[in-house]
């Protein structure tokens, strides 16, 4: 029988980095359905989608596939079979992904296939809705939290360590508005499952959010 880890959280906690190095650790297949969830965000942008038009959505969704690929044990993230892992993350996409996960239709087409992930194999996957929608009967659930400055800055050091101009305070803005959309939204909203553990990584690092959620697997799996 396979064990399912759920995280959860808003934008810029760290879901993604601390997920793969503590999925490594257990040797679980990591699932980064926000990758997912980006790649669709990058065809509807591709495609000039208004996403309003639920006709107009719905015929872009038919004409647009997601694989994950584990090649040299790093995951890919497919688009219509060309590799977009590194095309995902820009600000563009991740506003795109924000708006277009909302949707029913969007949510519904990536849905099935992780649930039949996770009932074959041992999972981590994290997301905004995995331990509330995706996997209510996961295993171990896990919100993860940081404050707005704490993840601006993160964002700030990250874009700026890649050479791009940006502001600290439109950074901040951006997030604030993200984690409303995140929270307010009428399909899966954001929020803490009852049955899941807070960690707030403002004062954390990475080492130490990941060794946290490795002794609670641990713990669970006895």
């Amino acid at each position: 029988m396979s064990f399912t880890i759920a995280i959860d959280g808003p934008a810029g906690a760290g879901k993604s980095t601390i997920a793969k190095r503590a999925s490594k650790e257990l040797s679980f297949i990591y699932v980064d359905t926000g990758a997912m969830y980006r790649a669709i965000a990058l065809g509807l942008l591709r495609k000039s989608v208004d996403i309003e038009d639920r006709a107009a959505l719905a015929g872009a969704l038919e004409e647009i596939s997601v694989e994950i690929q584990y090649v040299d044990g790093e995951q890919r993230v497919y688009l219509n079979g060309e590799d977009v892992s590194p095309l995902i993350r820009t600000e563009r996409v991740s506003d795109m992904t924000s708006r277009s996960s909302a949707k029913p239709q969007v949510r519904a087409k990536l849905t099935h296939l992780q649930r039949e992930l996770a009932a074959r194999e041992n999972v981590l996957m994290d997301g905004r809705d995995i331990g509330t929608m995706i996997l209510p009967d996961a295993d171990l659930k896990i919100y993860l939290t940081a404050s707005v400055e704490t993840r601006a800055e993160r964002r700030y050091l990250e874009l700026t360590g890649k050479g791009e101009q940006c502001d600290r305070e439109e950074i901040a803005e951006d997030i604030r508005e993200r984690d409303y959309r995140d929270m307010h939204r009428e399909t899966a909203p954001l929020r803490q499952a009852e049955d899941a553990i807070l960690i707030d990584s403002s004062d954390m690092t990475i080492e130490e959010v990941v060794a946290e959620i490795i002794r609670l697997a641990k713990e669970r799996m006895g």
